[in-house]
């Protein structure tokens, strides 16, 4: 891409021409609005990093259509320490084709898409973000102009990792765990074996039951009233029977 060259109002109301940056690295944001949430964080986030870009001897300059009123309005309330230019009808971010369509909650209206180009000191592009996240930005960019590249992407995945490890779980992520991850076999066997467990436990209460049974000492009485009463009939002796009188032959009829 060949070299970037504009001039545009900054928020002190004077041009500036980018050409007159040169032989400096240029960091140039552009961001669709004045204080809205993820604008203000995005410029916070340079605001905070300020002076290692300064090490780095990078200029940040951060760009939007909002006019100087309202550039200077926003810089004084967040005490941002580097320029804000004003681009006049969008005409720049529809010359770099960051004039697009946008759609929030149903409604579609036409915006800056959130960019960050890294100019060199000869004023080439050496580098485009697009889509920019506005949290962690910042640090990515500071990233890319010490190491390049492969040092931004893992400057991003490092913060979204610390992000996202203190992250509150939220009532949504737990539907979306729902979803993903189905009831699991081993629970319901669970659920199978807690009667078993309550069934066997009642065993040992029954068992005793059977063991000390109440039939077995009337058993044993009963066994012992017939060994006395055999013993009994034992030493009695045997009566005897009566001996019935002999009866008195008859004399025979003899002769007077």
């Amino acid at each position: 891409m060949p070299a970037l060259d504009f001039t545009l109002m900054t928020d002190a109301g004077t041009p500036l021409a980018l050409s007159s940056l040169r032989g400096r690295r240029v960091v140039l944001y552009f961001y669709p609005k004045d204080d809205t949430s993820g604008c203000t964080i995005e410029s916070c986030e340079f605001r905070d990093m300020f002076p290692r870009f300064a090490e780095s001897d990078a200029v940040i300059l951060g760009i939007s259509p909002d006019d100087v009123a309202s550039h200077q309005k926003f810089k004084a309330k967040y005490n941002l320490p580097f320029t804000l230019l004003v681009d006049e009808n969008h005409a720049l971010a529809e010359q770099l084709g960051l004039w697009v369509e946008k759609q929030f909650m149903g409604n579609r209206y036409m915006g800056v898409a959130r960019t960050t180009y890294i100019l060199g000191p000869d004023g080439t592009v050496q580098y485009v973000f697009e889509k920019v996240n506005p949290a962690g930005h910042a640090e990515e960019v500071m990233a890319f102009l010490r190491g390049g590249v492969l040092a931004a992407v893992a400057a991003r995945d490092a913060f979204d990792a610390a992000v996202a490890a203190t992250k509150e779980p939220t009532a949504a992520d737990g539907a979306k765990q729902v979803v993903k991850q189905p009831a699991k076999k081993p629970a319901a066997k669970q659920a199978v074996k807690k009667p078993a467990k309550k069934a066997a436990a009642k065993k040992p209460a029954t068992t005793p039951a059977k063991k000390t049974s109440a039939k077995k000492p009337a058993r044993k009485t009963v066994k012992k009233v017939l060994k006395k009463a055999a013993k009994k009939v034992a030493k009695k002796p045997a009566k005897k029977p009566a001996k019935k009188p002999a009866k008195k032959a008859k004399k025979p009829a003899g002769k007077k």
